[in-house]
């Protein structure tokens, strides 16, 4: 075994990095059994050093983060600070000192993970990100390696846990997503700023990483179709219940059926009950892989959180400091297919429409008309009504997604049409 100790520089000491640092520590004789070396803590590059950060010794905490990754010992670069920079930067900074990098920074990944896998290739470095999606789940490494030899055909998952608790909240209790989503403040699970989350951002990087993995293509999070959930409602869930159905926001990543092209998209969708995902509650995240020889698969766990997302950090830095003893790199970029990524308007997927109109003859007639215009077959409507007022129900087959667009365009022309109160695609069947 070697002695010398392979030495890790750590960016950010929050809510994850204090866990790596702690995990470093009270686990270094199982780590160093694992790797075939000794791992030392070189450095912490910190924005406030003078906060206490029990466990970890003073000395090693700077404000240079530049300086640290240059330093010529420095084996691994450990980055959780998150954000494009100076995070961009610093990792290219230690590809070209020397150094391989393990980071958990979707946003980075999902916006130049072609450029800075370039750069480690170009120095001979490793790149690794397993916790950037979906925390401590074991995800990006069983695609890119254990499967491989497979031909992935599609993605499905809820990738995102504050989303996932509140839309479980208005499922199991019938709150309003207002009140779930002040729950899930209150509890710590969004941030006082719930934008990203509950508008799909951080789901939409993650689906970003997901596909360009899975379809071995380049797929940038500009590339990915984007829907919140703030509009979904008590009564889209009561419909929901009433179809056998429940509501989760996913992250839907296919290669289209003649191989030709794929599509990466997030949004809410209704999902029958005998599907997996629809099993999963609070803020857990699951991502349900469907693949040609090796048929599906689910991945379930906890999404994130400091240890969770430290585990899949840690779990990294064990490969990528296996790699540097053995001086290899392991799987780096793979987007050989350079398959292009289709607009949303070419997506097929059913949907679930609901319009209030006037409670009058001849409405769903009309309704009915506009539907088979644009080549928009319907399933099922239901309709109730009272007062003159009526509400309107209706679940279509397997429709363009464009073709659904341009038919509620029209519908909301038709003066019997009072609104459209809302619209959600129907998935996983």
């Amino acid at each position: 075994m070697r002695t010398r100790p392979l030495k890790v520089a750590l960016l950010g000491c929050g809510v994850v990095g204090s866990e790596v640092a702690r995990i470093m520590t009270t686990h270094a004789d199982d780590l160093t059994a694992r790797i075939g070396a000794p791992v030392e803590l070189a450095g912490v590059a910190v924005r406030r050093p003078s906060k206490v950060r029990e466990g970890i010794d003073p000395a090693l905490v700077t404000t240079d983060a530049t300086a640290l990754v240059k330093r010529g010992d420095i084996d691994v670069v450990v980055e959780v600070i998150g954000g494009i920079e100076p995070a961009r930067a610093l990792i290219t900074t230690a590809f070209e000192h020397g150094a391989s990098v393990v980071s958990a920074n979707k946003a980075l990944i999902a916006q130049d993970g072609a450029a800075l896998h370039a750069a480690a290739e170009q120095h001979g470095r490793d790149l690794y990100y397993e916790a950037a999606v979906a925390g401590a789940i074991p995800l990006i490494r069983p695609l890119r390696e254990s499967l491989a030899g497979d031909k992935v055909n599609r993605v499905l998952g809820i990738v995102n846990g504050t989303t996932n608790f509140i839309l479980d909240k208005m499922d199991s209790t019938g709150a309003g997503y207002q009140e779930a989503l002040d729950e899930a403040t209150a509890l710590g699970y969004a941030e006082a700023d719930p934008t990203a989350d509950v508008e799909g951002f951080d789901a939409a990087a993650k689906a970003a990483i997901l596909a360009g993995i899975a379809f071995h293509t380049r797929v940038r999070l500009d590339d990915v179709y984007r829907e919140g959930m703030a509009e979904v409602t008590a009564a889209d869930f009561a419909s929901a219940k009433r179809m056998g159905c429940t509501i989760k926001l996913l992250a839907i990543c296919e290669r289209a059926a003649d191989g030709g092209s794929v599509t990466a998209r997030v949004h809410p969708a209704m999902i029958p009950l005998s599907h997996p995902l629809a099993s999963v509650r609070e803020a857990y995240n699951a991502v349900f892989v469907e693949a040609e020889a090796a048929g599906q698969l689910m991945f379930y766990g906890p999404g994130a959180g400091g240890a969770p997302t430290a585990s899949a950090v840690l779990g990294d830095l064990v490969a990528v400091c296996r790699n540097k003893l053995g001086e290899a790199t392991g799987p780096g970029d793979s987007a050989y297919t350079q398959l292009p990524v289709s607009p949303m308007g070419e997506v097929v997927t059913r949907y679930h429409i609901s319009l209030d109109v006037a409670d009058k003859p001849g409405v769903l007639a009309q309704v009915a008309t506009v539907f088979a215009e644009h080549g928009v077959s319907i399933d099922t409507v239901r309709q109730t009504g009272k007062d003159g007022e009526a509400s309107l129900v209706v679940v279509t087959h397997r429709a363009p997604d464009a073709a659904l667009s341009g038919t509620v365009e029209a519908l909301r022309r038709l003066d019997t049409v009072r609104g459209v109160a809302s619209i959600m695609r129907v998935e996983g069947e």
